[in-house]
């Protein structure tokens, strides 16, 4: 988003949980450089980052965790979760 969104869109980011995912990046300022080695670093036949010490993968779980971001695994999996 270029600038602070409606209050309703707010309103409704807030309830379902996705506010702070439209926030994300207000404020920082994008390395090009970073960038650029993330893609060259990216194999999409295998969905990795090549690094020296390895690949790294990065899944809907990570996402989730860094993010914050509520998710209904019974949407992605076709199966309920347990609130354990």
């Amino acid at each position: 988003m270029s600038g602070p969104p409606s209050l309703l869109i707010e309103n409704y980011l807030r309830e379902v949980g996705f506010w702070n995912v439209a926030n994300i990046g207000r404020g920082c300022k994008l390395n090009p450089k970073l960038i650029s080695v993330l893609i060259e670093r990216w194999r999409p036949e295998m969905n990795t980052f090549h690094f020296p010490c390895g690949e790294c993968t990065i899944t809907l779980e990570d996402v989730q965790l860094q993010l914050g971001l509520p998710v209904d695994w019974s949407v992605l999996t076709g199966f309920a979760q347990s609130a354990d």
